[in-house]
C-alpha cells in the first residue's frame, strides 16, 4: 500500500472529493497532523517511509527529501515552486508535479480588492470606526492612476482583463518580453521597473521568487516610489525586503501597501504596526472555488502517478532550468 502525506491545510474542507479521490486509489493516507505551516525539520521528522506528498508552500529540500527514502512524487498544491529543491528532486527520481493555473482567477480578484481598499482607505476607516473615530477619506479612482504592473503571466494579465471594466487607467507594464496579444487588447506601456516605481500611482508584483526577483524592492526602489504611491504584493513573499518597507512606511513614505505573501509564513515582523498597510495571511488562491480546484488537481495527479499513467501538469523543464542558473532555494538547515 502506498502511504501519501498532505502537509497543506486546510485539505478537503470544502470539497471532500480530493480525499474520496485517494481513499478510492486504497493508499494510506496521513494529513498533516499539526494543522499548521510545517517546517522543514517538523516534515522531515514525518517524511519517513512515505511515497508521495500532496504539498503547501514548505520547505521541501535535499534534506527533507534524504529523510524520505521512499519518495517518488511531489504534487504541488499551487504554482510557486521555490520551496521545492527540483534539482535534489530530479537527481533523486523524484517527479513533481503543480496546479499552475487554478489559483490564478482568485488571486487576481484580491489584488484588485485591495488596489480599492487602498485607494479609498477603507482599512484605516474601518479600523478607526472601530476605535470610535468618524473620519471621511479622499481617495482616487481606478480610471484616475497610474497603475504598474511587474510580471505578466497567468495572474497579471487577469488583473489587466479585471482592471478593464474600470475605465482607463494608464497602464506601465515589465516583463522579460513584451506580449502582442496583450497590445491588442489594453493600451500599454511597456517601461522598465524604474519607470514604474518613479510614476506609478500603484504598484502589484506578479512574479516568480528566483535569484532575479529575490529582494527586487528594497528601500532603494521603495524612495523612488511617490510620496502617496500603494504597494500590493501577493506573488510571493522574498520579493520585498519586508525590513526595508517597514522603515520607509515608517518614516511616512507611501500612502499605503497590502502585503498577501512572507519571506517566513506566519509572519510576526513589525509591519503590524503600520495601520496603512494591509497584511492578509497568504490569502490569495483562498476562494472556494480555486482552493478545490487546487485540490483536486493535485491529487488527480497523484493518483495518476500512483496508477502508472502520464502526468498532465509536470513541472516543465524551464523551471528547472531557472533553479540551475540560480534561484535562491532557502533550505532552513
Amino acid at each position: 500500500m502506498y502511504k501519501v502525506l498532505i502537509t497543506t491545510v486546510p485539505f478537503g474542507q470544502n470539497n471532500r472529493l480530493p480525499i474520496e479521490l485517494l481513499e478510492t486509489a486504497g493508499v494510506e493516507c496521513i494529513i498533516n497532523p499539526l494543522n499548521k505551516k510545517l517546517t522543514e525539520k517538523e516534515l522531515a521528522s514525518m517524511v519517513s517511509g512515505v511515497d508521495l506528498i500532496i504539498a503547501g508552500t514548505e520547505i521541501i529540500s535535499d534534506f527533507v527529501m534524504d529523510k524520505a527514502k521512499n519518495l517518488k512524487m511531489i504534487s504541488r498544491v499551487g504554482i510557486g515552486l521555490d520551496g521545492v529543491d527540483l534539482l535534489a528532486a530530479k537527481k533523486r527520481g523524484i517527479k513533481v508535479s503543480y496546479t499552475p493555473d487554478a489559483p490564478a482567477p482568485a488571486v487576481a480578484e484580491l489584488t484588485i480588492g485591495l488596489l480599492i481598499t487602498l485607494l479609498r482607505s477603507v482599512h484605516v476607516s474601518n479600523m478607526q470606526m472601530h476605535q470610535g473615530k468618524w473620519s471621511r477619506f479622499f481617495g482616487k479612482r481606478i480610471a484616475n492612476t497610474t497603475i504598474g504592473i511587474i510580471g505578466l503571466g497567468r495572474i497579471g494579465s487577469r488583473v489587466l482583463n479585471r482592471l478593464a471594466v474600470f475605465g482607463t487607467p494608464r497602464l506601465l507594464v515589465n516583463d522579460i518580453s513584451a506580449d502582442p496579444e496583450l497590445d491588442r487588447k489594453f493600451k500599454l506601456e511597456w517601461v522598465d521597473k524604474e519607470t514604474i516605481y518613479k510614476e506609478s500611482d500603484v504598484i502589484s508584483l506578479h512574479v516568480p521568487l528566483t535569484a532575479a526577483t529575490k529582494n527586487m524592492i528594497t528601500e532603494k526602489e521603495l524612495s523612488m516610489m511617490r510620496d502617496d504611491a500603494i504597494l500590493i504584493n501577493t506573488c510571493r513573499g522574498g520579493v520585498i525586503n519586508e525590513v526595508d518597507l517597514y522603515n520607509v512606511m515608517n518614516s511616512g513614505h507611501l500612502s499605503g501597501a497590502a502585503i498577501d505573501v512572507f519571506e517566513e509564513e506566519p509572519y510576526f515582523g513589525r509591519l503590524n504596526e503600520i495601520e496603512r498597510c494591509i497584511l492578509t495571511a497568504h490569502m490569495g488562491s483562498m476562494s472556494v472555488d480555486c482552493r478545490t480546484r487546487m485540490e483536486i488537481e493535485a491529487t488527480e495527479e497523484a493518483v495518476r502517478f500512483l496508477k502508472g499513467q502520464p502526468l498532465l501538469s509536470k513541472v516543465p523543464q524551464e523551471e528547472y532550468d531557472v533553479q540551475q542558473q540560480g534561484l535562491l532555494f532557502r533550505s532552513e538547515e
